[in-house]
């Protein structure tokens, strides 16, 4: 079973960038979708970003379009979530999984393969 293990996490102003990263044990080319979700403290998890085979098979939550952009390169087994503009309703703990379900899913039920989170802290 693949392994996921987020990094990039930090402590940024409103208005300010991150990149966080998912990187995987095994090639990713043979996994179609991949995800972001995110966890406020005393909040359940939500959808937040999710690719598929290709650069534009992409699907956001509308509380981060246009702010954050998801990718990934097969070549070295990662995805990635640039944050652009980022408020202090982004803080959050990441995680990034594989979608088993449905291309197009939001719903954390069809993710699997969970990564361990990043926090991401951003004051304002």
């Amino acid at each position: 079973q693949v392994q996921l293990v987020e990094s990039g996490g930090g402590l940024v102003q409103a208005g300010g960038s991150l990149k966080l990263s998912c990187a995987a044990s095994r090639r990713t080319f043979s996994i179609s979708n991949m995800g972001w979700f995110r966890q406020a403290s005393g909040k359940e998890r939500e959808f937040v970003a999710a690719i598929g085979w290709g650069a534009d098979d992409t699907y956001y939550t509308d509380s981060v379009k246009g702010r954050f952009s998801i990718s990934r390169d097969n070549a070295k087994n990662a995805m990635y979530l640039q944050m652009n503009s980022l408020k202090p309703e982004d803080t959050a703990v990441y995680y990034c999984a594989i979608n088993r379900g449905y291309y197009g899913s939001r719903d954390q039920t069809t993710f699997a393969s969970w990564g361990q989170g990043t926090q991401v802290t951003v004051s304002s």
